[in-house]
């Protein structure tokens, strides 16, 4: 089924997710007062979960965020140390959602490992691949997609590795029997004897109404490039990365946080006070048209945690423009921590 995007698709899986697991009445009645749904999801899953989670009547708060390790990924022990919380709280895990592509870092969660959990305590397994599923055209990165078909649900959205313009999501369940809380009859667009007649509808199958023809932009790309024509984008853009990263790895003043998975490079200009400097040269490259940088913090509490990002998507980007741009981050990181330390001093 084509979304708007991520956070269309999220909000499916995790609707499918909670009809499921807390039974077909969820829809005409609401959430039982005596259920306390929940949903594991790690630290750095999207945010759109706890939207969702807002939007569907369960409550940001019914949300809980799993610890990673140092790479972004979800700790297994930790999602299992979760489940068993929720056992002790009497909490019901309505759904585990997984991350293939974190937004910071392009972390992908140990899928096996998590669908492992989720069929042992009988809960739907959404996996947020919205960045990382343009992985699946290349063979070379495609294995860190490896579980990805254990999944109950998945978001895809090709306007990151597929170079769609916007609207290009990609909802897609492994079985569509689980459709059926979707299920709607509308009189003016799906009489029950044009069904029987052979004219279907999609108003049982999607959030939405008014549609626009979202598939055949993306039939076209296919068709023009096939998935080995998009791999070869893929493998570029991570190419990229891998460079980048090897850039700031032998410049001085730069650090990287961790090696690029899919083709988002996470570093920080290293110096006193990193999280001022990196914030606001970062906003100077921007005041100056010099640069548009994106920006992340690792979690946890305390200083440190600010670092810049640069995801790469634009295969046509040469490693010259990449040389030259972080070069202009080492110019404004200098000039930022000069004035910086010239405001402290007594």
């Amino acid at each position: 089924m084509l979304t708007t995007g991520g956070t269309e698709s999220n909000l499916m899986g995790l609707m499918l997710a909670r009809d499921q697991r807390l039974g077909p009445d969820v829809e005409l009645n609401g959430i039982p007062h005596n259920v306390r749904p929940r949903i594991l999801a790690s630290e750095t899953a999207h945010f759109s979960v706890q939207r969702a989670a807002a939007l569907l009547g369960l409550g940001e708060r019914a949300v809980r965020a799993v610890p990673v390790d140092r790479q972004l990924r979800m700790e297994p022990e930790a999602l299992a140390d979760a489940f068993a919380e929720a056992g002790w709280e009497g909490a019901t895990p309505i759904a585990v959602v997984a991350t293939a592509g974190t937004t910071d870092t392009g972390a992908v969660d140990p899928l096996h490992d998590i669908a492992d959990l989720a069929a042992r305590h009988g809960t739907w397994l959404h996996v947020d691949a919205a960045y990382g599923g343009g992985a699946l055209f290349s063979d070379r990165l495609a294995p860190l997609l490896d579980g990805i078909d254990r999944a109950d649900s998945v978001s895809l959205d090709w306007h990151k590795l597929g170079w769609q313009p916007a609207a290009a999501g990609v909802f897609l369940v492994r079985d569509a029997r689980t459709y059926a809380s979707l299920a709607r009859r509308a009189v003016y667009l799906n009489p029950a004897d044009d069904e029987d007649a052979g004219y279907p509808s999609l108003l049982g199958q999607s959030l939405r109404t008014t549609r626009r023809p979202d598939a055949f932009k993306l039939a076209v790309t296919l068709r023009a490039l096939g998935r080995d024509g998009l791999g070869e984008l893929v493998d570029r853009c991570h190419q990229l990365a891998l460079r980048a990263a090897e850039l700031v790895r032998t410049t001085p003043e730069l650090e990287l946080h961790c090696d690029p998975v899919l083709t988002t490079v996470v570093f920080r200009y290293a110096t006193g006070d990193s999280d001022h400097v990196n914030a606001e040269l970062r906003r100077r490259l921007l005041r100056t048209g010099r640069a548009v940088v994106g920006r992340t913090e690792l979690p946890g509490t305390g200083p440190g945690r600010v670092r810049l990002k640069l995801t790469l998507l634009n295969p046509h980007t040469t490693e010259r423009e990449v040389e030259s741009l972080l070069a202009a981050v080492v110019e404004s990181g200098r000039a930022v921590a000069g004035n910086w330390r010239s405001v402290r001093l007594p």
